[in-house]
């Protein structure tokens, strides 16, 4: 496996002064207190960062109108364009400690196609409430976002998805979500190889992490194997493009390739030079997406 990725990353998070201060609490309570660590480390596990007050207001939507559903012990927010005719709604989503101004540049891309864009926060990011979150309450969410806009009579002509919540888009369509069309995003294979990227990150032992992915899957009731390209692509059965840049330091374009791989028809775009979130903003990518989700 190729660590560069996890490599990159720890060295990026290692640099900040909260993660060292961080690390030393996590390796003392190894030494003095084992199963706190384990209860400490799942907490920061399951925290978003950067933490989601940097992002509860995001100027870019300003004209936009928010809603709030509650959603389990938290909620999620929706925010939809101004006023126009009725069209098919794209629901776009952002990755792990993202925020839905990120999505910004793809709905002005789909509006003037006759497509209504959709940006969400999701649970525990930017606006919307709680203060952790995890890979598979993202799953539910989008099935339950795309639930309701169906029950309100929208059509929901596609999804398009970032990092992590592409990893949750794959596995809710794989459990046959409704929509026809899905544009993953810099897509990350492993949920578990992001318990090592985390591990690394702030220095806790193998069996600290193995208890506490052992924690998450015991109170979410399912295996983190379970979210990776070979268990959902067969199942999806949805048009789905891929897209995903070849010096994506966060997620590795092999994960791409393992989707490609696994999902039946799907295709996959690569990048250059745009790295894992100025894919968000890149002409060529925004008009690649708005023919897959019109086609």
């Amino acid at each position: 496996m190729d660590t560069t990725p996890l490599k990159t990353a720890s060295a990026y998070y290692q640099a900040n002064p909260t993660t060292r201060w961080l690390r030393r609490a996590l390796g003392l309570s190894e030494r003095l207190w084992p199963a706190l660590a384990v209860h400490g480390a799942n907490r920061l596990f399951c925290t978003p960062l950067p933490p989601k007050w940097l992002h509860r207001h995001q100027p870019a939507l300003s004209t936009w109108t928010p809603s709030t559903w509650p959603f389990e012990q938290a909620s999620i927010t929706l925010y939809e364009p101004p006023p126009g005719p009725s069209a098919p709604l794209v629901v776009l989503l952002h990755g792990w400690g993202g925020h839905a101004a990120q999505m910004h540049p793809l709905a002005r891309a789909l509006g003037p196609q006759g497509l209504r864009p959709v940006l969400v926060d999701m649970p525990a990011h930017g606006r919307s409430q709680g203060s952790t979150s995890n890979l598979p309450q993202f799953a539910r969410a989008i099935e339950y976002l795309v639930a309701r806009l169906q029950q309100q009579g929208h059509e929901v002509r596609a999804v398009v998805a970032h990092s992590l919540a592409a990893n949750a888009l794959a596995y809710a369509a794989a459990r046959g979500l409704p929509v026809p069309r899905l544009a993953l995003l810099a897509p990350p294979a492993s949920p578990y190889a992001y318990t090592r990227l985390f591990a690394q990150v702030f220095g806790i032992s193998e069996q600290t992490r193995v208890r506490m992915q052992q924690m998450v899957e015991a109170r979410e009731g399912i295996l983190m194997r379970q979210f990776e390209p070979a268990a959902v692509g067969p199942r999806v059965k949805a048009d789905t493009l891929i897209i995903h840049d070849r010096e994506d330091r966060i997620n590795r374009f092999a994960d791409a390739e393992a989707y490609r791989d696994a999902i039946g028809g799907a295709r996959l775009m690569e990048t250059s030079g745009l790295g894992h979130t100025r894919l968000l903003r890149d002409d060529d990518v925004m008009r690649a997406v708005v023919a897959h989700v019109k086609a």
